[in-house]
């Protein structure tokens, strides 16, 4: 059997009159949809019609789960004691769960977004607190983030089933770490050469870091992000790329 690949988005990220991306055409390229849970982005209504564009396509549901904020987009660390952020987590999987339901779906994985990834792939109190909102919820769900990260450590030290996540449009130091979106070479937003790093990070196993230093990756699933810009055009270039390659795609969670 030939290499596959799970392909990820960030959707559900419009705010009232406020829209971001084109998650319609996402999904008919993607895989898995991260869903934004209301706090760092994602109204109600947003919410629902996401999760059921998704379900009609097939696509896989993930809770993308943040702190609470709204205004810098989740983007901002928060000093939460561990028993808020535990239930921040929770309240996320809930209201999202709710919109699966009533669409024929359910949350298959969990996510971190923004400042919570980062912040959890480094830190053990935040990365707990967000493995024990998962348990508590459903033990079933994998979590999904950095390879090696401090979450995905403790995720499987908790007996949950972890997916090793790559980052199709971002930029990577030379010490495997995503350069912050304020920095030079952060965001990598050409079609072409985000396709051709796939390729290479699915059948190679590097990517190269923005000092040109080969950094190895693994990765079980791979991140277009839907608020880069062009994403949709990326997002089918990486697709196209990898069938070019021979490399298949598939959920990491069965839908």
């Amino acid at each position: 059997m030939g290499a596959v690949i799970d392909l990820n988005a960030d959707l559900g990220e419009s705010f009232g009159a406020w829209t971001l991306g084109d998650d319609a055409a996402m999904l008919r390229v993607v895989t898995s949809a991260n869903v934004a849970c209301g706090f760092h982005a994602g109204d109600p209504t947003t919410i629902r019609r996401t999760v059921a564009q998704a379900a009609a396509a097939g696509v896989v549901v993930g809770a993308q789960v943040g702190y609470r904020d709204l205004a810098g987009f989740g983007r901002r660390r928060i000093d939460i004691p561990p028993e808020d952020l535990t239930a921040d987590v929770l309240y996320q999987l809930g209201a999202l769960e709710a919109m699966c339901r009533v669409a024929g779906t359910r949350v298959r994985y969990v996510k971190p977004h923004g400042a919570l990834y980062t912040t959890a792939a480094v830190d053990e109190g935040q990365a707990r607190a967000v493995v024990d909102a998962v348990v508590a919820w459903d033990a079933s769900l994998p979590v999904m983030g950095l390879p090696g990260s401090v979450l995905l450590t403790i995720s499987a030290d908790a007996g949950l089933a972890t997916v090793a996540e790559a980052f199709a449009d971002r930029g990577y130091d030379a010490a495997g770490r995503l350069v912050p979106r304020r920095d030079p070479g952060a965001l990598v937003t050409d079609p072409a050469q985000v396709a051709a790093r796939v390729v290479r990070m699915v059948r190679d196993g590097v990517v190269e870091a923005v000092d040109g230093t080969l950094v190895p990756v693994t990765p079980d699933s791979v991140c277009v992000h839907g608020d880069t810009p062009g994403a949709v055009a990326v997002t089918q270039a990486v697709r196209d790329a990898l069938a070019a390659a021979g490399i298949g795609l598939r959920a990491v969670v069965e839908p």
